[in-house]
């Protein structure tokens, strides 16, 4: 049995501002995608140029920051924003929505796209691979945060959360950091370094993405206000994630029976 090890959320504070450390995850994901990005452009052949990482990801932040926080309130809390509205813009406090902002980048990338007359899925087919070096970032930031926290086991890995209860639980925020971040991003930079049809690459995110947060989902506690959705253990997360493993297969067969269509 491990013991949570709690972290002050604040990294720093200088008289009204204080820096937290779950924005600073943040900061530390979008800066390892714009390194990664800049170092893929750079090769033969790639199709961009290294200066366009750069406007690539401030695109991207805005999707993940803006859709990630829309989506955490349209899916898990729009009653508690229905009372309290300014709870939108308190961030630092958690509440951030993968799904969410998975729409807010896909607006984004769309937006970019047609400012640099690429496709859609030009773009997305080039940033997926880097996404979940901030996927697993944002997840480290939950762990420190201390939410987020799985249900109860007897496993020798499971970690007493002391603001939740004694129980020993699933440390489910690191297994999406592992998987989600740390599995999906060697899966998806290993299938991209060789050229790959339109739209597989994608398709591939979607993939991954869904199967690895549909299984944590059976060890993650749903949200308290939620609960479990139907046959006591489909969860939001449930709901939102087997579309993704259906459209990633989507996007697979259609890339590999039309190759080379862009």
């Amino acid at each position: 049995m491990l013991t949570y090890p709690e972290i002050d959320p604040v990294v720093v504070s200088l008289g009204p501002v204080a820096i937290h450390w779950y924005g600073l995850t943040y900061l530390v994901g979008f800066i390892a995608v714009w390194w990664l990005g800049s170092l893929r452009a750079r090769k033969p052949d790639s199709g961009w140029k290294a200066e366009e990482i750069g406007d690539l990801l401030f695109y991207g932040a805005l999707g993940v920051i803006l859709g990630g926080r829309f989506g955490y309130i349209i899916f898990y809390n729009f009653g508690t924003f229905l009372d309290d509205p300014l709870m939108l813009f308190r961030i630092w406090q958690g509440g951030m929505s993968f799904h969410g902002g998975m729409l807010g980048v896909f607006v984004a990338m769309w937006l970019f796209g047609r400012k640099t007359e690429r496709s859609f899925f030009q773009v997305t087919d080039f940033m997926a691979p880097f996404v979940p070096i901030g996927l697993g970032a944002g997840r480290i930031g939950n762990f420190i945060n201390g939410e987020l926290w799985g249900r109860p086991t007897e496993l020798p890995w499971g970690m007493v959360f002391p603001f939740v209860d004694s129980q020993p639980r699933h440390p489910s925020m690191l297994y999406e950091a592992l998987l989600e971040g740390l599995l999906l991003f060697v899966i998806l930079w290993l299938y991209s370094a060789k050229p790959r049809p339109f739209r597989a690459v994608s398709g591939m995110f979607m993939l991954g993405y869904g199967i690895f947060r549909f299984a944590v989902e059976f060890v993650r506690v749903p949200d308290a206000h939620l609960g479990f959705i139907a046959l006591d253990w489909v969860t939001m997360g449930h709901l939102l994630s087997a579309p993704m493993i259906l459209f990633g297969l989507f996007l697979l067969t259609l890339a590999y029976s039309k190759r080379g269509e862009a």
